[in-house]
């Protein structure tokens, strides 16, 4: 298995339901992208939450906090997930984060329009290594448009 954070937040990897047997790696953070793929694991797909090297995805620390400094968001979004932290802006992080998403059949992303094609994870990156990848894009104003570089927290 993949190194985890913390405690056990659910059964990651089930394998019952309609996704047993997908695979999906979630590069999201707050609440869209996890929500997402948290409904994905939900259905049976095995998710790898990506999250970032010494701090995790900020809904692990986000408005009050429990007696064990985790935020009852997390909680609820963070189940039923294997996670791994990765520095993405390092190049072994990056390799890491390809070679998961190179045998995903799914990729959750909700960063801001454009971040993934920055980070060379776009879809168009994986045309070869990965033809049949489903890409799911949350963001707060679309892909595209006039609005697509602002960002949609909560919008």
């Amino acid at each position: 298995g993949l190194p985890g954070w913390g405690a056990d937040t659910g059964t990651p990897g089930c394998s019952t339901g309609p996704l047993a047997g997908c695979r999906v790696v979630e590069l999201g953070n707050f609440i869209a992208g996890p929500f997402c793929a948290t409904t994905l694991a939900y259905y049976g797909a095995d998710v790898i939450k990506v999250e970032t090297l010494g701090k995790g995805d900020p809904i692990r620390y986000w408005r009050s906090l429990a007696a064990d400094g985790q935020s009852p968001w997390s909680r609820s979004l963070l189940r039923n997930k294997r996670s791994i932290t990765i520095n993405m802006k390092h190049p072994e992080g990056l390799a890491i984060v390809r070679r998961l998403v190179e045998g995903a059949d799914v990729l959750v992303e909700n960063f801001r329009p454009g971040v993934l094609e920055k980070f060379q994870l776009g879809p168009d990156n994986f045309k070869d290594t990965n033809p049949g990848l489903i890409v799911a894009r949350i963001s707060g104003y679309g892909q595209t448009g006039p609005y697509r570089s602002r960002p949609g927290f909560a919008s």
